[in-house]
């Protein structure tokens, strides 16, 4: 997996785990896709877009993270 995109896995993993509008399930599962993500080593632009379904929540994060 490419450093860059490692990075922005790992602002990922820690916005959600300090958020408070995305509720326990919803960053239980967003986390399970994050580690298949890394696993895989898949693209960072399919992650946002899985992401999206699970909450709308997430687009506010990646704005304030700087990743769209």
């Amino acid at each position: 997996m490419s450093t860059s995109n490692n990075k922005h896995l790992e602002k990922i993993n820690n916005a959600i785990q300090n958020t408070n509008t995305l509720n326990n399930e919803e960053k239980s599962s967003s986390f399970k896709l994050i580690e298949e993500w890394i696993k895989e080593d898949k693209s960072f632009g399919t992650l946002y877009e899985k992401l999206m379904e699970i909450s709308l929540e997430f687009e506010p994060i990646f704005i304030e993270l700087g990743l769209i």
